[in-house]
């Protein structure tokens, strides 16, 4: 994640947290969390408020939360109950660790080529047959907007993409409108990943 997007949600951390952190996302949280065991192990991989990692905690399960911005990282620790580790997108190392990898609107941040490296990152981080729930604005646009980085995605281009990340098989994709209140023609690409033994 570039430093102007980081910067952007050390400056705004607070509103953006406040904004995030009460939105019901519940029905998404139970897709991911229904293809899990019982307290299975999972990684929020990029945080933000600490929101689904509290869901996550609440219903039994172990968590590891991480977020490229210190200040979101402050936030969500006390909030969360849990340490919450200031890490950005490329510095994950874990191999064959989580259950389950949870990116809700976080690495839609990296460019393409970064992306493609975080994904076998992420890949790698899972146990077999570990599962990934992750989002994308939806459309074409790759770029700067509103302070930060976006690379969207369509079911097409995002099937492209996936293709050259071996070792992830995509699950499931559907499509919905922002969950925050006011936004709801916004349209988001939800999309659920899973590892495969063909690395």
């Amino acid at each position: 994640m570039d430093e102007r997007t980081i910067n952007y949600y050390n400056q705004v951390a607070k509103i953006f947290a406040a904004n995030t952190v009460k939105v019901e996302f519940s029905h998404i949280q139970n897709r991911f969390l229904d293809k899990l065991k019982p307290g299975a192990y999972i990684l929020d991989f990029g945080c933000g408020s600490g929101r689904d990692t509290k869901r996550f905690l609440d219903a039994g399960f172990a968590v590891d939360a991480t977020d490229g911005s210190v200040e979101l990282c402050r936030i969500a620790s006390p909030y969360t109950g849990v340490p919450v580790k200031q890490m950005l997108f490329q510095e994950l190392d874990s191999v064959e660790t989580y259950d389950g990898i949870w990116a809700c609107s976080s690495i839609l941040h990296l460019p393409k080529p970064e992306l493609r490296d975080v994904m076998c990152r992420m890949r790698d981080a899972l146990k077999s047959a570990g599962i990934i729930y992750t989002s994308f604005k939806y459309g074409t646009f790759e770029g700067e907007r509103n302070g930060r980085y976006f690379t969207d995605f369509t079911e097409e281009t995002f099937w492209e993409f996936v293709k050259e990340v071996p070792g992830l098989e995509l699950e499931e994709c559907w499509i919905t409108g922002d969950a925050r209140p006011g936004r709801e023609d916004e349209k988001w690409l939800n999309l659920m990943l899973c590892k495969t033994d063909v690395v």
